[in-house]
């Protein structure tokens, strides 16, 4: 890690720090905001709580005002009671035994009085409240009433209460699931995120069974957008350090031959040896540039005739127009929606590929359809070997140059792969093949653009 990352590292974790120092002193609130899945598990038993009390009180109000369920049960119990002690009420042998049978069978204490209040007779434990009291009717008349309620012995089994509290229990556990799960993902994607912010590249989100839905989309463009900032800033690594490399070469040598021609050497042999390093430095500083284009997605996009820049390229690659350039009759009309700049770069790309690594070129074609223009370069060199047709057109990768294997003098392997991306930047393609007769063959294919049609006159 360099002395900035390293720098930038510290700098993050001193204001995690104090963030999190932050929220302590702010409180209970500001620590449960803090983490989504603090929230969602309470959230959850909120509801749960809320819901538990919303259903007690409705069941308490459905059953006070319908006279169902449990008041509907003591409701009858009143009726019957007061029945059958208006039978018996009048004789107190018969109202005796009948108060000491409900007594005694129900496990309640029942209480006697008369129509004055007093009491009459007491059957039971003595409890602090009633059940119930009914007035009982004899003779058209209220002849005295029947208390009745629970000893205090009695054990109560409070099974109602003790259910809902166990299912809100379990309820509220598997909500602190539930939040985990639907938080972990998203406390993945923001760790993978802060990663890169501080220079970890490699860092990458693992969701592992819960990469699917949604969330597995959105980690995986994040691991795919982590994986192409990677490659690409190792890319721009390597092609500093390449470029830095392939420019201290030709600038030496013309440093050397300023001094030759300054003792008094042959001027004239310096300065073609300095005009061609200064072509080769040209070159690579336009390929350059193409390429920052290219990151940039710069292109100034133009009606391009296929003819006249391919006639371009080829005078200025020092070629016979007219011997080297074929094309085909519809061609000559034909023009592209391509960014000049580019294009002119990509063919000359390609004459240099050809002049460097295939022996010279021997022919230009143009070849247009009503979708594609197609610019093939064909030169007089051994061919591709299997497996190159590809790997040409990767970034500083050079092939044999000569039968000796060796490389081409200046030759960077930024040619081809520019040529790939200025293709695929204008929704076309580039590829290589081997020719029948031997060499190899280049091929440029773009999109065309066809002519508007032209209004009809109107009819009288």
């Amino acid at each position: 890690m360099s002395w900035h990352e390293g720098h930038h590292a510290a700098h993050a974790a001193r204001r995690a720090r104090r963030r999190q120092g932050e929220l302590f002193r702010m409180g209970p609130a500001a620590f449960v905001r803090a983490r989504l899945h603090r929230r969602i598990f309470l959230w959850f038993g909120m509801s749960i709580l809320f819901t538990g009390l919303v259903l007690v009180t409705l069941t308490t109000l459905v059953n006070g005002f319908t006279g169902s369920g449990y008041w509907r049960e003591v409701k009858r119990a009143k009726t019957f009671t007061a029945w059958q002690f208006a039978q018996v009420w009048d004789h107190p042998a018969q109202r005796e035994a009948l108060a000491q049978a409900i007594s005694r069978d129900l496990e309640v204490r029942v209480e006697l009085r008369d129509a004055a209040g007093a009491a009459i007779e007491p059957f039971g434990v003595p409890c602090e409240r009633n059940i119930f009291k009914v007035d009982v009717v004899s003779g058209g008349a209220r002849a005295g009433d029947v208390r009745v309620c629970f000893d205090g012995r009695r054990p109560s089994t409070p099974w109602f209460g003790l259910g809902l509290f166990i299912a809100c229990a379990v309820l509220w556990a598997s909500s602190g699931r539930i939040a985990r799960r639907l938080a972990r993902p998203l406390g993945e994607l923001a760790r993978v995120a802060g990663d890169l912010g501080r220079g970890k590249l490699d860092s990458r989100v693992d969701l592992g069974c819960y990469e699917h839905g949604e969330v597995g989309v959105v980690a995986e463009a994040m691991n795919e957008m982590a994986a192409r900032i990677q490659k690409q800033l190792a890319d721009q690594r390597e092609l500093l350090a390449t470029v830095s490399h392939e420019l201290r070469t030709p600038l030496s040598r013309i440093r050397l031959l300023t001094e030759i021609a300054r003792d008094g050497g042959e001027p004239g042999h310096a300065f073609d040896e300095i005009d061609r390093e200064v072509i080769e430095i040209d070159q690579l500083v336009g390929d350059l540039l193409a390429a920052s284009r290219l990151d940039f997605s710069a292109l100034a996009t133009k009606e391009v005739s296929a003819e006249e820049a391919a006639r371009r390229a080829v005078s200025r690659a020092g070629l016979d127009v007219e011997a080297v350039l074929v094309v085909s009759p519809e061609g000559s009309a034909q023009r592209l929606a391509a960014d000049p700049t580019l294009l002119a770069r990509a063919l000359a790309n390609l004459l240099d590929n050809a002049r460097r690594h295939g022996g010279g070129v021997t022919r230009v074609t143009v070849r247009t359809s009503d979708e594609r223009a197609a610019f093939e370069v064909e030169d007089d060199g051994p061919g591709l070997a299997p497996g190159e047709e590809e790997r040409i057109f990767e970034p500083f990768y050079q092939g044999a140059g000569s039968p000796d294997g060796a490389a081409p003098k200046g030759a960077l392997g930024l040619g081809l792969a520019l040529v790939r991306r200025i293709a695929e930047a204008h929704r076309g393609r580039a590829y290589a093949e081997n020719r029948s007769g031997g060499g190899a063959r280049v091929v440029l294919e773009l999109p065309v653009r066809q002519p508007a049609p032209e209004a009809s006159p109107p009819v009288d």
